[in-house]
């Protein structure tokens, strides 16, 4: 069953984000002081005594930006109304009554789901006593909070729960598998995320750039769960113009690193940039597994021979070479649920039990093709553990860790991953040097 969804509206720049980032207890929205930051849907779970809730930040109501961006955005935001349990509206102490506030009123009024009215920015005892101004606009008695400096928000949770209908009860959900999208900016990245879902979910437009969050998106497929992470297109840092785009790519990458795999998209009538050498260089860093997936396929400049591209691709990204490459159309949906199912191949390879009797073996096998260096130490391989999953992680004892960088480290990850029939994934390997005191495994005579 769905979790209960509270939705976070008002006109722009009231704080929105910022009461969704102290509801949640992290930083979940961007928060800038600049109407307009949250293009998208922004939505987390939060766990509150017990009870699973889900809060979906929403674009500022009667938003007018530079990127004529408006009717998208407020789309966006009825769609997440129409699906909610509870609204709660929240408007800026500082500005007063406003007329912007009037027009949110009177478009929530003609919606049956419950709304709470909370006044952000209450910072001293005269403001908090002035709220009551709020009350006409007819959703009976506000909440006072400051968002950034937490006051009201106990009290606003209890609010919360109390507001929710008493039918709403979510059973708990298994942990989705979570996988970033990745890629240059325009590259299709919100477009594949609609596809996914089947809905708007995610601001699509011609104008690069605009995603500037990052946006979670839960949905199933083939009856597991998943969890999409759209994020905001990777440039270079040299043209990050402001805070929100410098924040933006912080999020970018972030989201990398709390993914468990990652679609990186490219757009296959574009050349290969240092961009997008530079977010495979982040994945092949944290070790994450990659598919490498060419978009607009049915774009008609697009006359790419597949076959060379996936070669191209591969020189290109010399440190994914063993990641799966697929071919997609986002807009029209081919491929993109065989490119998903691929995902779960993966995380079958990266969630695979090596027993240290495989691995020893596998790693004497290993010794006895290493070649010695033209000058200094013979690098030596003594035996080796698993540590961990997602990624593959493994312990290896050697006799000079600095010897197996580069060339001696792919090696035998290129072996490993033949040995035990996980071709497609990266292998985190972390290469400690055996003291003597420590004994010697099964591998320690190879190259002794």
């Amino acid at each position: 069953m769905k979790l209960p969804q509270i939705a976070i509206v008002g006109r722009p720049n009231v704080g929105k984000s910022s009461l969704l980032n102290r509801l949640a207890g992290r930083r979940v929205s961007i928060v800038e002081p600049t109407a307009g930051v949250t293009r998208d849907r922004v939505s987390c779970d939060v766990e509150w005594e017990g009870r699973r809730l889900t809060f979906v930040d929403t674009g500022g109501l009667g938003l007018v930006d530079e990127s004529q961006l408006e009717k998208h955005i407020e789309s966006q935001i009825f769609v997440a109304l129409e699906s909610c349990d509870l609204i709660v509206f929240v408007v800026d102490c500082k500005d007063g009554a406003v007329p912007g506030d009037q027009l949110v009123a009177r478009r929530l009024r003609k919606l049956d789901t419950p709304v709470l009215l909370v006044v952000n920015k209450v910072e001293s005892h005269y403001e908090e006593l002035a709220i009551h101004v709020w009350e006409r606009l007819g959703f009976g008695e506000p909440h006072a909070v400051s968002a950034k400096e937490g006051f009201g928000i106990s009290d606003l949770k209890s609010a919360i729960v109390e507001h929710l209908p008493d039918d709403v009860v979510a059973e708990p959900e298994p942990e989705p598998l979570k996988f970033a999208v990745v890629g240059k900016r325009n590259s299709g990245k919100s477009t594949l995320v609609n596809r996914l879902v089947g809905e708007d979910r995610v601001i699509v437009s011609e104008i690069p750039g605009t995603t500037r969050d990052s946006v979670d998106v839960v949905f199933e497929h083939k009856g597991q769960r998943l969890m999409a992470i759209d994020t905001a297109g990777v440039r270079k840092k040299s043209s990050i113009a402001d805070a929100i785009e410098l924040f933006s790519y912080t999020r970018a990458t972030e989201s990398i690193r709390r993914a468990d795999l990652v679609i990186h998209l490219f757009d296959i009538g574009a050349d290969i940039s240092q961009v997008d050498k530079k977010v495979a260089h982040y994945c092949a860093t944290y070790s994450k597994p990659v598919i490498l997936v060419g978009n607009k396929v049915d774009a008609a400049e697009a006359d790419v021979d597949l076959e060379k591209w996936d070669k191209y691709i591969r020189q290109q990204l010399p440190g994914l070479r063993f990641a799966p490459v697929t071919f997609i159309s986002a807009l029209e949906g081919d491929g993109v649920s065989d490119t998903i199912d691929l995902l779960f191949e993966l995380r079958d390879q990266s969630s695979k039990q090596i027993s240290t009797a495989d691995l020893n073996a596998a790693l004497h096998d290993a010794s006895v093709r290493l070649v010695p260096r033209s000058r200094g130490k013979v690098p030596k391989l003594y035996y080796a553990t698993q540590t961990g999953t997602m990624p593959l992680s493994l312990l290896v004892f050697v006799n000079e860790p600095k010897l197996f960088r580069g060339q001696y480290e792919r090696y035998l990850s290129n072996l490993l991953r033949e040995r035990f029939d996980v071709p497609e994934i990266p292998l985190k390997i972390s290469f400690r040097k055996r003291e003597r005191s420590e004994p010697g495994g099964p591998g320690a005579s190879a190259g002794d």
